[in-house]
């Protein structure tokens, strides 16, 4: 694997992005959230989206790391708690409207049911609470627009 972000079909970027965070890549929706380290084997454990009182206590111990990560100005490890909650919410989701989580049958899209897991839009709702916690912080969305102009 390369320094300059590592090879995308690998498992993990060799990368440790708590030491270089300036390689750090924000990409899209929950891009990198299974291979940007440290953070993912911080995060990864107390993922789970199985029921409401799982979804809860998964978010709420990845909203603590946010927080953690925030007060140390790691603006990569609340980026990544930001990606996990946003997993939970969209994993979620697609359980909740998706008999057995399966949105194609026969290589064709199936209509969304409402609600085809009520347990999963109850995780889902929980999920969504946290992430727009992070959205809407001030400071996050700060540090954001500062680590794009560093990136460039």
């Amino acid at each position: 694997m390369s320094d300059e972000g590592g090879d995308a079909d690998g498992p993990e970027y060799d990368i440790d992005f708590r030491e270089h965070p300036e390689k750090y890549d924000i990409g899209r929706g929950e891009e990198g959230v299974f291979k940007v380290e440290p953070y993912k084997s911080e995060l990864l454990p107390h993922w789970s989206y199985a029921d409401e009182a799982s979804a809860e206590e998964s978010a709420r111990e990845i909203y603590k790391r946010y927080e953690d990560y925030r007060e140390n100005g790691e603006f990569v490890g609340m980026d990544m708690a930001r990606k996990y909650l946003q997993m939970g919410y969209t994993r979620s989701m697609r359980y909740a409207r998706y008999p057995g989580g399966q949105k194609y049958e026969e290589g064709e899209e199936r209509d969304p049911e409402e609600w085809a897991d009520e347990e999963k839009r109850a995780a889902a709702v929980v999920f969504e609470e946290y992430l727009e916690r992070v959205r809407e912080d001030e400071r996050y969305q700060k540090m954001k627009e500062e680590h794009r102009e560093r990136r460039g």
